[in-house]
């Protein structure tokens, strides 16, 4: 907990773009809450300079780090070549989304696959347990995610991806028997219980190609991007008469109420939070 007098202790997000983050707003709502003392703000890094920008904010007083598009992956590297203690979800991922520096050394984890989780079955209810999941996309968010839904129970993991050898090599490095990689033009003759759209299409602007037939089912689709009101592939599920889904929005509010609890030993309440940013996104 923070002392009364204690300067509060700095944090902040950083990625490339980072101006369009909601990390600041949601973090504000979980020191109000809490009444921990933090300054939580924004930092841009050259898309080849995180290191150098990571050790400035470091250097400076920092006391940790969220860490967003693109440099999740590079964030691990940088914690391991500094000796840094990386928590085993982060190992598993090969990617780090938070870094804490407080404590005399620097300590990296991921949260996304927790958050996660933690949004599809306590938020939406969502049974993971014995499930068929359909994972599209086999970069670092389908990472993250794929460890996180083994270690609850899915009965299966069918991974695609439109570069094939991408899935292969994500299930190769799953060593997992319940995962499976599938070729992308097949995607539609797949049985499963919740499909997790985890591609880059939303952040590049593209388009994701998906044949209807996968919402033939009615499985929980699950997007991890968010937009107002809805994003392109849940508005592709809805067009094909599937009409159960949600966004990923209620997983960045538990992503971050895990890096809140992993700087601060406190875990904040999350349902307000996600509430009033879901208002902010269907006024917007």
């Amino acid at each position: 907990m923070s002392l009364p007098n204690q300067a509060p202790a700095r944090y902040a997000v950083v990625g490339n773009p980072i101006s369009h983050s909601r990390s600041p707003l949601i973090h504000a709502e979980f020191a109000a809450q809490t009444g921990e003392r933090i300054e939580y703000g924004t930092l841009l890094a050259p898309l080849d300079g995180l290191g150098a920008c990571v050790a400035g904010f470091l250097a400076d007083g920092g006391a940790g780090l969220n860490v967003t598009l693109p440099f999740k992956e590079q964030a691990f590297e940088w914690a391991r070549a500094r000796g840094g203690v990386i928590t085993a979800r982060a190992i598993a991922a090969g990617a780090v989304n938070t870094l804490r520096f407080d404590t005399g050394e620097v300590l990296g984890d991921n949260t996304d696959g927790a958050g996660l989780v933690r949004d599809l079955q306590q938020r939406h209810g969502v049974v993971l347990q014995g499930s068929r999941v359909l994972l599209l996309g086999a970069g670092g968010a389908a990472r993250g995610a794929a460890q996180a839904l083994l270690a609850c129970g899915v009965a299966a993991l069918l991974i695609a991806n439109r570069s094939p050898g991408r899935a292969r090599a994500l299930v190769d490095e799953l060593a997992d028997q319940r995962s499976s990689a599938i070729e992308w033009p097949d995607i539609g003759s797949q049985s499963a219980q919740l499909v997790l759209q985890a591609t880059s299409a939303a952040f590049t602007g593209g388009v994701l190609e998906v044949p209807a037939a996968i919402f033939a089912g009615q499985p929980f689709c699950y997007d991890m991007t968010y937009a107002p009101r809805s994003t392109a592939f849940l508005e592709q599920a809805r067009q094909a008469g599937c009409h159960r889904g949600a966004d990923g929005l209620g997983m960045l509010v538990e992503q971050a109420a895990e890096s809140f609890m992993f700087w601060r030993g406190i875990r904040p309440q999350t349902e307000p939070v996600y509430r009033s940013l879901r208002a902010q996104l269907d006024a917007a």
